[in-house]
């Protein structure tokens, strides 16, 4: 799902790019800063990141969004009680465009893989682990982490290598950097079509790996998309 700001009178991606959203969109929405997701369903990332990114916003398709409201940016409190609030805030709108996430409390390891399970068969791609005492902090946090059977994480394209074989005359892999400055390549995952036209250097594109060698590099990692950052 693209992830959202609301400032209290607009919709931004996180990049701080204005959404050209409706105005019927977020009729009655409050003045607090929001933090979420657009979401149109499961599996829809691809049609929903087309509808939002827009000039010219098409009403048909926002009607199909909503705005899936899980922080607070810059709230006092623990993040239970940011939950709290955000059910309070959703509560007293008219609006049926914005909607709180689900927050769930698990007791144990066996409870989580059993939520993980459920989300997944039913076409999600993981769970967004937080800790409910934690304050709000901009940016990425220790408090909170993405579950799922494959982990993700974006990286920054600095060049082409050619292919060979099969892939002569296309991209054989990309050079990346990600965001903790580690460089690698990523050679699989690729569409002919991709290869034949490959993300641009200097974009950002995500990744899915299986964890990190002593080195830090991603182990099998494998291109994705591209990058919500990128919007």
């Amino acid at each position: 799902m693209p992830g959202a700001i609301w400032d209290g009178r607009g919709l931004r991606f996180r990049s701080g790019r204005a959404i050209a959203a409706p105005g019927w969109f977020t009729e009655g929405w409050p003045a607090a800063a929001l933090d979420g997701e657009l979401w149109a369903g499961r599996s829809r990332f691809d049609v929903t990141s087309a509808s939002v990114r827009r000039l010219a916003p098409d009403d048909t398709e926002w009607r199909a969004l909503r705005l899936m409201v899980f922080d607070l940016p810059g709230a006092a409190g623990s993040f239970a009680q940011r939950t709290q609030r955000i059910e309070s805030l959703v509560q007293g709108t008219s609006s049926n465009t914005l909607m709180a996430a689900q927050q769930t409390a698990l007791v144990d390891r066996a409870a989580l893989r059993t939520r993980l399970d459920s989300v997944v068969r039913g076409g999600g791609e993981g769970l967004v682990l937080h800790r409910a005492d934690a304050p709000w902090a901009a940016g990425r946090s220790t408090a909170v982490l993405k579950l799922k059977p494959l982990q993700d994480a974006e990286a920054q394209v600095l060049a082409f290598e050619a292919g060979h074989g099969r892939l002569a005359g296309v991209m054989g892999a990309l050079r990346v950097r990600n965001a903790s400055g580690v460089e690698f390549r990523i050679g699989s995952g690729f569409t002919d079509a991709q290869r034949r036209h490959p993300p641009a250097v200097g974009s950002w594109v995500t990744y899915t790996h299986r964890g990190h060698t002593p080195s830090g590099v991603p182990r099998f990692a494998s291109y994705w998309r591209a990058a919500e950052v990128d919007l």
